[in-house]
């Protein structure tokens, strides 16, 4: 079992309150996809249906190559700016970009030209942005419907209530392909308390399930914190950044 530090994976330690850097990339990865295993065969579930974003913000490209090497594929990024200057510098077709952060209208056209998936559709405008690009563009745009599932409101995305009328209109757009639901909890310290949530999400994809002829599948939930309670709550994609890369600059 990997050791914990205050809920921080092995390669953190605490010192004067300050969280700090203690091993690299590669063995992080290592130990991250070890926990995966290891939960999941706990609570009785194939890790191969888990897949693992390394959420890359911030960081430099130089890092992500750094994943790259230890056959990591799958990165995320929140903005726009700062994906459009890395992406290009990486030039590699084998990686898969997903955009997390939140997607103004008038960025919807650059985000539908860099990002494989953008899972933070979180409004009718915003879906008809990304909507209207795709097609434009020729494309069919992989999304999720983003859910203020903590009801908070400082966080983008639809409300639980607003789930079925989001996955139906996105539904009747040509240049969507809906793949599933992701949430950021209310954040505590105690990665238990995250549970709630995500068993939440995961009880409001399957409801969608019981009258969409295409059940969703995917459950974007989980961070560096609570990645191991959001994968025994059915989690299909987990976004970890800090336990990969490392604690941000300020």
């Amino acid at each position: 079992m990997t050791e914990r530090h205050h809920g921080w994976p092995a390669p953190f330690q605490k010192q004067t309150g300050i969280l700090v850097f203690m091993a690299s990339v590669a063995v992080n990865l290592e130990q991250v996809w070890g926990e995966i295993r290891r939960v999941a065969l706990n609570c009785g579930r194939n890790s191969d249906e888990i897949q693992l974003m390394a959420v890359s913000k911030t960081f430099s490209a130089e890092q992500v190559k750094k994943a790259r090497a230890t056959g990591q594929r799958l990165f995320g990024e929140n903005r726009i700016q700062e994906a459009g200057e890395k992406i290009p510098q990486l030039a590699d077709p084998d990686l898969e970009w997903h955009l997390i952060g939140p997607l103004q209208s008038n960025k919807a056209a650059r985000a539908v030209q860099l990002f494989n998936v953008i899972q933070t559709l979180d409004s009718t405008k915003i879906a008809d942005k990304v909507n209207h690009f795709a097609v434009k563009f020729g494309k069919v745009k992989k999304v999720f419907v983003e859910v203020n599932i903590g009801e908070e409101t400082h966080k983008h995305g639809v409300s639980p209530a607003q789930v079925p009328e989001m996955v139906k209109l996105i539904d009747s757009m040509e240049g969507l392909d809906l793949m599933g639901l992701m949430a950021i909890p209310p954040y505590h310290p105690e990665a238990e308390r995250s549970r709630p949530y995500f068993r939440q999400l995961a009880e409001i994809l399957a409801g969608v399930g019981q009258w969409r002829n295409k059940p969703l599948k995917e459950l974007s939930m989980g961070m560096s914190h609570d990645y191991q309670i959001a994968i025994e709550e059915g989690a299909t994609l987990l976004r970890v950044g800090t336990a990969i890369f490392g604690v941000r600059s300020p």
